[in-house]
């Protein structure tokens, strides 16, 4: 079958200033544990977001995704909407946990009060924000997932845990927030988020084969 071309491209010269805006803030970042230049996963994020016809503000969202989280903070978001406009200004702040390092607290405390934040704002989000944090959440569970039966149990120390039952966690409550939300990402989207859980389940099932049953399924479990 011949390739197809259009007469209106959807990825402009703004797309082309966001990646080299994204790559020269990320320069000398790699993905946690690796070798591999963070840029993997933001080429990947953006990859996800145009599989699910996402625009190209969500395109750019994506590259941009962390940004502001990994050291830009508030003068990044600042640049980031007068340079792109306020729609991938708000994708990004809406995909950024902390937007000033002096808010993100330390220890596990910090890091739950963090995630459930980010959980609980997903009725807030726009369907645009949600796309381009499937897209985010579905490469990293994809590597999570490769590097889990590549490496075993020792994966989890590059999260600065031992068992990784908290990171297993949190997946398991985006897969769910993202299936309350499936009208809202719209009908290019679900195979993604079907995706997402077969590859969250598939990391649960691998660290039961490794350590057992988890002692909790869900932030709020009582058990």
């Amino acid at each position: 079958m011949p390739e197809s071309f259009t007469d209106t491209p959807l990825l402009t010269s703004r797309f082309d200033a966001a990646l080299h805006y994204a790559t020269r803030h990320h320069a000398r970042q790699l993905r946690k544990g690796t070798t591999v230049p963070y840029a993997a996963h933001l080429l990947a994020a953006a990859s996800l977001v145009l599989e699910m016809q996402g625009d190209e503000d969500e395109a750019i969202g994506a590259l941009l995704h962390d940004v502001v989280e990994d050291g830009g903070g508030r003068p990044a978001l600042t640049a980031i909407e007068a340079a792109f406009g306020p729609t991938v200004a708000g994708i990004v702040l809406a995909n950024t946990d902390t937007v000033d390092e002096a808010d993100r607290g330390s220890g596990g405390a910090g890091w739950y009060a963090r995630k459930r934040a980010y959980l609980d704002g997903f009725p807030d989000k726009s369907p645009a924000a949600l796309r381009v944090s499937l897209a985010d959440k579905l490469h990293n569970a994809r590597s999570i997932l490769l590097d889990y039966r590549t490496h075993g149990d020792d994966l989890w120390s590059r999260f600065g845990q031992s068992r990784g039952l908290a990171t297993r966690v949190y997946y398991r409550e985006l897969a769910s927030a993202f299936e309350r939300e499936r009208e809202r990402l719209g009908g290019p989207a679900q195979p993604a988020i079907d995706e997402f859980r077969r590859t969250v389940d598939a990391i649960t099932a691998l660290a039961e084969t490794h350590q057992g049953p988890d002692t909790r399924t869900l932030f709020d479990d009582a058990r």
